[in-house]
């Protein structure tokens, strides 16, 4: 073989294979954003059970008007977020909302045995529980893409193709906090 022929050859695997880390990159930012619109999707979901929701607790007569209004305010930040961190914000205040609610369903007897409001809870609970799975999934998938985008060779086609690192859906501090504290169980 000629010294041109090998140097083709080198050439042509050299393009090759930055075609191959330009579309992995594209894939790894793909696969980011479809986890993302399942993350919204759960969101949307929980965001539509809250009119309802409220709706039940008010008609009890000496419902927590507070409580209710930080859940629709909670509510309304989250449906207009645009960024991943104001869906976070949105989301722990939410969170927090929510379980002052139930919480204070606690001292309404009959609200509590309400099947709407035991029906609502439950949905609610079961949307929590997909929306903490898409977070997981968003976040391993958005750590791949950015570990490769800082990586060597692929930050060259990176920063070439202004590939930007994607943020995390994180819990804010309150929220983790909420989570680690262990229940207090009474037996009387």
């Amino acid at each position: 073989m000629s010294t041109s022929t090998i140097l083709l050859l080198l050439i042509v695997g050299a393009v090759l294979y930055a075609v191959y880390l330009y579309n992995r990159l594209v894939s790894l930012r793909q696969t980011a954003d479809a986890a993302w619109s399942d993350i919204d999707v759960q969101l949307k979901r929980r965001y539509n059970l809250i009119p309802a929701l409220v709706e039940t607790v008010k008609g009890y007569k000496n419902y927590e008007a507070d409580t209710l209004e930080k859940v629709v305010k909670a509510r309304q930040l989250g449906m207009n977020a645009g960024s991943v961190k104001e869906h976070e914000q949105a989301d722990t205040m939410l969170t927090q909302a929510l379980g002052k609610l139930f919480a204070l369903a606690e001292a309404y007897p009959d609200l509590k045995a309400n099947e709407n409001f035991l029906n609502l809870q439950q949905q609610l609970s079961e949307i929590e529980d997909a929306i903490q799975n898409a977070r997981r999934y968003y976040n391993a998938v958005v750590r791949d893409y950015n570990t490769r985008i800082e990586s060597f060779p692929d930050n060259l086609i990176a920063q070439k193709y202004h590939f930007t690192p994607k943020e995390f859906f994180e819990l804010e501090e309150s929220e983790k906090a909420a989570v680690k504290k262990m229940p207090e169980i009474k037996f009387d």
